[in-house]
């Protein structure tokens, strides 16, 4: 009998050891996850190349060279990583002075969120999925203005607005979410003043309002116009006024495109 309660001590000994080394290694591992589940998080990611500033960052374009690798926007090229496999999670560019050119997050080699950053720090560029079927991209001027503003839908810019490095309007365009006809497709000066202007006035029949205005902000013609969905384009519908540098006006009648003459 003695014998008996020896070997039960010793195996429920051996056996509290085994549940005590597992909870070890289970606070362990979650210890470790944790560690780099806010490494991720607070942005400590693997610096992965330096650039060269006057190589990447085009004066009129702005940090180009990552758009291929954004599906949502029309890119159709992978990044791999070093042992050539698709690129996975967050990962930095440098430029070579060692400020910050780019941080994105890479799902298969696609970037799915990113910011680009000029070398003084204020960012270039920034985009987000919004939903399953919208994203959003806007860029930046070097001293921090917004530049351009666009959302996409389903790969397609549905709205797309621009402005002027003094922060006046100068584009924007708006179209349906089918992207089969246009909402407005306003220009403006860097003044302010209008440019051009056209925008729907009556859905149900697709008519628009066209004005055309000159460099001194007076307008020179305006009239109506209607989406023609066999021909998949707009064209002059209705009456129209045309106007001299001095404001006198002329009318003109146009149906489907063709002016009439009387």
């Amino acid at each position: 009998m003695k014998a008996f309660f020896f070997f039960f001590y010793i195996f429920t000994q051996n056996y509290r050891t085994e549940l005590l080394l597992k909870k070890l290694l289970l606070i362990l591992f979650i210890f470790i996850y944790s560690v780099n589940a806010k490494a991720q998080f607070f942005g400590q990611v693997p610096q992965a190349k330096k650039y060269d500033a006057t190589k990447v960052v085009d004066p009129e374009y702005g940090i180009v060279m990552y758009e291929k690798l954004n599906f949502q926007t029309g890119g159709d090229s992978v990044r791999n990583d070093k042992r050539g496999y698709a690129q996975q999670g967050w990962i930095e560019d440098l430029y070579e002075s060692g400020k910050l050119l780019h941080k994105g997050y890479y799902e298969d080699g696609h970037l799915k969120i990113y910011k680009n950053f000029y070398e003084n720090g204020n960012i270039e560029r920034s985009f987000k999925i919004i939903d399953f079927k919208r994203c959003n991209m806007q860029l930046f001027y070097e001293d921090g203005k917004l530049k351009s503003d666009v959302t996409y839908y389903e790969g397609a810019a549905q709205i797309w607005i621009d402005y002027y490095p003094n922060g006046q309007l100068e584009y924007h365009e708006e179209n349906t979410k089918s992207m089969e006809y246009l909402i407005k497709r306003n220009s403006y000066r860097e003044d302010g003043k209008p440019s051009d202007l056209f925008e729907l006035i009556d859905p149900k029949k697709r008519i628009y309002i066209k004005k055309e205005y000159a460099e001194n902000g007076s307008l020179k013609a305006e009239g109506t116009m209607k989406y023609s969905k066999p021909m998949m384009d707009y064209q002059k519908d209705g009456n129209w006024k045309i106007y001299d540098d001095k404001g006198k006006s002329t009318d003109e009648k146009w149906v489907n495109g063709e002016q009439v003459t009387n």
